[in-house]
């Protein structure tokens, strides 16, 4: 067991990317506390670790907002006492269309889940893990943030605000054991996917798969496995690091 006995939190953990982390932690021995804005999705990801032999409870909460980002640490804290992992996986996007189309509540929406999250969480698990001699953050970025298409100039730019903030984030809480990565998916398949393409038809997957090296889209598998790895003593030296998962995309 690679994780086991550590405490982790997922947040958007009630689907997709979300929902792989949480499953692989659990599976892996971890302690996990899913979190999300939809009651109904989260509860059914914890009743099926709990199935499966795993450990985990779930804490309702929106990232963007600060009480709720510290009920989440209270909630951890409250269940085990203790965090050892905070993975910032929850995230929105606008649709795909011109940039000139997005208003400004589209704009303020999709900064403030996938950055000021970022933002909240540091502020709430930075202390936390100082006090225990340290702690994991992972965060959940983009190939958006590094090669961005057309149509999500927004949500582009959060991503690129989330990898910035991910390596500022490494250098400055080293010398406090706290170990900060990222990871960067392709388009995969996930509620958001249809928003990304603008539409979900036959033809817009077929142009997004043809933009990937290895003829697929990613899956949230792909993502539990990568996010595994960060999060496990075997990763102790890396912090820093955007690893890309994305089929040769940013190649």
């Amino acid at each position: 067991m690679r994780l086991q006995d550590k405490v982790a939190i997922v947040t958007g953990g009630g689907s997709g990317f979300g929902e792989g982390i949480a499953m692989r932690f659990a599976a892996e021995g971890a302690r996990v506390i899913v979190n999300d804005i939809d009651d109904d999705a989260g509860q059914r990801v914890v009743r099926a670790i709990r199935d499966a032999g795993g450990v985990a409870d779930y804490v309702h909460g929106d990232v963007s907002v600060g009480p709720d980002v510290e009920k989440l640490l209270a909630g951890a804290l409250g269940h085990h006492g203790r965090l050892d992992i905070m993975v910032n996986n929850a995230g929105v996007s606008h649709r795909n269309k011109p940039l000139l189309e997005i208003d400004e509540a589209d704009f303020d929406r999709v900064f403030a889940t996938n950055v000021k999250s970022i933002y909240w969480t540091a502020r709430h698990m930075v202390p936390c893990f100082r006090r225990q001699g340290g702690g994991v953050f992972i965060n959940i970025a983009s190939t958006a943030g590094v090669r961005p298409r057309p149509g999500l100039v927004w949500y582009n730019s959060t991503k690129g605000a989330v990898i910035t903030a991910s390596k500022s984030l490494a250098v400055e809480l080293a010398p406090d054991r706290i170990r900060v990565n990222c990871i960067n998916p392709v388009a995969g398949e996930t509620p958001l996917l249809g928003t990304f393409m603008g539409s979900d038809t036959p033809e817009n997957r077929a142009r997004f798969v043809a933009s990937i090296p290895l003829g697929r889209l990613s899956t949230p598998g792909d993502i539990a496995n990568a996010a595994l790895y960060l999060a496990s003593d075997e990763a102790e030296f890396i912090t820093g690091t955007c690893l890309e998962v994305d089929g040769g995309r940013c190649v």
